[in-house]
């Protein structure tokens, strides 16, 4: 698996608040402990990794505390990591203040890539991809994928099958594209909302068509997923969660789970099911977090 996109460094800084601050109407956190793990394209890779899956991850983050701790974590997850390193660019980061499992602010660091970094990464991403059957974008607008287009052209027109987690209103940028996995929220900011599920089903293939994708599956929170496809009815599998603790990268383990139940030879209908109890499993965790092979199965043996 190549995985192509915007990595993040997701701290957590947990503890209990006791009183509110005499300075301001704010909570007092009392640190207790912190935990760092990797986000946005990390995590997918990450997750490929505890899948079982060979993977590369081909991305941006800085040359800075951040990105050695984020170098150090994927190393230990078994990712392979071809990082472009532009000067002064700090790591994405996201930092959580957190107190019973509930946030009470969160940090972000970050700065948009510059453009000639971005075209450093695709330089490096072109030669690897007469190797790799499956490549996976995830965009977090962050700048990693600015030609995401031309990117996408190159992988199909070297027989890639191109999965996509999109980000943003320009769903064209992704045309061309095996599958595109955007959630419900995202495809109504480029649709409209619609008024029943026949209405929703009409918007969703319109857009699948209009991008080029052979196929769109859209994620819905606690109502599961779509699938649509040419020539087929919508596919509906219905959410599994039971406990719901953090919805934070859950996008990241469906689209993992996805690409590695496709790339062992399932069918694309059960693939989307092995999405969906992995989806299941990794919000009743909390933070940033992986799904392992052992897990998903037992889960799908329980079943």
């Amino acid at each position: 698996m190549l995985v192509v996109g915007d990595s993040m460094l997701d701290r957590y800084w947990e503890g209990a608040v006791e009183r509110i601050s005499p300075e301001a109407p704010v909570p007092v956190l009392r640190l207790g402990r912190e935990w760092q793990r990797p986000g946005g394209a990390a995590n997918v890779a990450m997750n490929l990794a505890a899948l079982g899956c060979d993977t590369v991850l081909a991305t941006l983050w800085g040359d800075d505390a951040a990105g050695r701790s984020l170098s150090a974590l994927l190393r230990e997850g078994g990712v392979e990591c071809l990082a472009v390193q532009p000067p002064g660019l700090p790591t994405t980061q996201k930092i959580r203040a957190v107190c019973r499992r509930q946030q009470l602010l969160r940090v972000d660091i970050e700065e948009r890539v510059p453009e000639s970094a971005a075209r450093a990464l695709a330089a490096r991403v072109e030669p690897l991809l007469p190797q790799q059957p499956w490549v996976l974008l995830s965009d977090y607008s962050k700048g990693a994928l600015h030609d995401c287009a031309a990117l996408v052209r190159r992988a199909v027109a070297q027989g890639c099958r191109v999965l996509v987690d999109p980000k943003g209103e320009d769903f064209a940028r992704y045309r061309g594209a095996w599958l595109v996995k955007p959630n419900q929220a995202e495809v109504e900011r480029v649709v409209g909302s619609s008024a029943d599920e026949a209405g929703f089903d009409v918007r969703m293939e319109a857009l699948r068509g209009a991008i080029g994708a052979l196929h769109l599956l859209v994620t819905r929170g606690e109502r599961g997923m779509v699938l649509y496809g040419h020539g087929r009815a919508p596919l509906r599998v219905a959410g599994l969660a039971r406990e719901v603790y953090d919805v934070s990268g859950a996008g990241d383990t469906v689209l993992a789970a996805l690409a590695a139940a496709l790339a062992e030879g399932a069918t694309l209908d059960d693939a989307v099911a092995a999405a969906n109890r992995a989806a299941a499993m990794v919000v009743g965790k909390f933070g940033t977090s992986t799904v392992s092979r052992s897990e998903l199965g037992a889960r799908e043996q329980a079943a």
